[in-house]
């Protein structure tokens, strides 16, 4: 058994490994645990993960196995904080797997802001079942938070804030305090409120600690702080931890009562998810869709994308079928039209991806989106002009005809500056259309850039080479 520094380096060894451990390691350990029947095995390493993780490790396993690992993973608190760490689909078919007597007792251990989300995934029985077995006060609190909208300030918020009042002396605070036993996680600060329960400002636990117990809370309270509307936008509040450098910060109601609160480690989730969601919505998919999901409702999904994409390309192809005679009589059309369709595609994608950041980050408004045009213009012209001089002289090199680098860079200029200005209108139009940009932008764009690269090149080489 080494002793002294040489046990020290062991333990730090055996740390390392343990933290540089992959996901993929931990999958076959689990997986081939299971297959053996070596539950200690898996209760051991379970025991060892957060939530979090033991959700990751459910959502990367085949059905079968996944509900395999479910029954292992243990109830209370920690089978409800699973559930709501994986993604909508896997939840439910975890859920499906459950009875109500295990759904209400990992209902139970959850706050109200958690029970809120799980509830209204819950099958209606559950759910009645559930609400039956909580009791009045968490119960008033459920059905408070499920009046608020799902993406709002209001479910985000965490109910359990102290308060105190400003003409209270930071004694009688501390003594208060030290009552309680201490006070909830993250809490930077106590919030001050009037008789009627409204927010006049905040106490910062470091003032409170470093002041004579003489003093009063209106004397080091700070009254220039940032509260949120419970209506605002989760992701309107992330925003707004950003641009503010928040780490906590106060809900109110229209009136300016206190409601909760909210902390910067409830806005990771709301950055990730959002994050996520863009992701998957480029490509036509759902953010909540279960990667091990069942065959034919993950087919059904995608389906509907692919069979839109279908009718835009057969679009382009009637485009092509117009200059049919054009394609028959001059081969090195049908060589070069790729090249047009997918410069203006790409300069396109890059215009709609910045256009869809700036509108999520709320950076784009009728005010700057006209500069914004003109500047996409620019750009699309400049590039345009460099890369048609480009595909010019390598047309001519490769077919020795003059006319036909001519018309490839001339098209090619023309689709860029289309791809541009399509780049910003396209999401512009959606997000005031009420459809989310990123969920239909680049079907849109892949149209434009493909129909107007087309006809712009078969039907200038049709005008002048025939």
């Amino acid at each position: 058994m080494p002793t002294g520094l040489g046990a020290r380096a062991a333990k730090e060894l055996t740390m390392t490994e343990e933290a540089t451990e992959t996901l993929e390691d931990r999958l076959s350990g689990i997986h081939r645990a299971l297959e053996q029947q070596q539950l200690d095995h898996v209760d051991a390493v379970l025991a060892d993960l957060e939530p979090a993780e033991i959700a990751l490790l459910l959502e990367s396993l085949p059905p079968a196995t996944r509900l395999q690992l479910w029954a292992r993973v243990p109830g209370g608190e920690v089978g409800g904080e699973v559930l709501l760490d994986v993604h909508e689909e896997a939840r439910s078919t975890l859920i499906e797997d459950m009875d109500h007597a295990e759904l209400v007792a990992a209902a139970s251990e959850l706050d109200a802001t958690d029970l809120a989300e799980l509830f209204e995934d819950l099958p209606q029985q559950a759910a009645q079942a559930m609400l039956g077995s909580i009791d009045e006060q968490q119960r008033a609190r459920l059905q408070e938070r499920l009046a608020f909208e799902a993406d709002s300030a209001g479910r985000l918020m965490r109910t359990d804030t102290v308060t105190v009042r400003a003409d209270v002396d930071l004694g009688v605070v501390r003594r208060f305090l030290r009552l309680k036993e201490g006070v909830p996680d993250n809490t930077h600060a106590l919030m001050v409120v009037d008789r009627d329960g409204v927010f006049v400002g905040a106490l910062p636990l470091a003032r409170l600690l470093s002041h004579d117990d003489g003093l009063t809370v209106a004397d080091l309270m700070a009254t220039d702080v940032d509260t949120i509307p419970a209506a605002m936008s989760a992701r309107e509040v992330a925003t707004l931890f950003q641009t503010h450098n928040l780490v906590a910060a106060p809900v109110v109601d229209e009136a300016g009562t206190l409601l909760g609160r909210i902390v910067v480690d409830d806005i990771v989730d709301v950055v990730r998810e959002d994050s996520e969601q863009a992701m998957m919505n480029m490509a036509g998919l759902d953010e909540g869709e279960d990667l091990f999901g069942p065959v034919l409702p993950s087919a059904r999904r995608r389906a509907v994308w692919l069979g839109v994409n279908l009718a835009t390309a057969f679009l382009a192809a009637w485009v092509i079928g117009r200059f049919e005679d054009a394609l028959d009589k001059i081969v090195a059309l049908a060589v070069l039209m790729p090249i047009v369709a997918s410069m203006g595609g790409i300069a396109g994608s890059q215009t709609l991806t910045l256009a869809i950041r700036g509108l999520a980050l709320g950076q784009i408004s009728r005010i700057n989106s006209a500069w914004l045009l003109r500047k996409e213009v620019g750009i699309a012209v400049l590039n345009g002009l460099l890369w048609a001089l480009v595909v010019a002289v390598l047309a001519y090199l490769w077919f020795g005809s003059v006319g036909i680098g001519v018309i490839i860079a001339a098209a090619l200029v023309i689709n860029m500056l289309a791809a541009g200005i399509a780049g910003i209108v396209i999401p512009l139009l959606l997000k005031r259309s009420g459809v989310d940009p990123a969920l239909s932008g680049s079907v849109i764009l892949t149209t434009v850039t493909d129909v107007v690269g087309f006809m712009t090149f078969l039907g200038l080489a049709t005008i002048f080479l025939l």
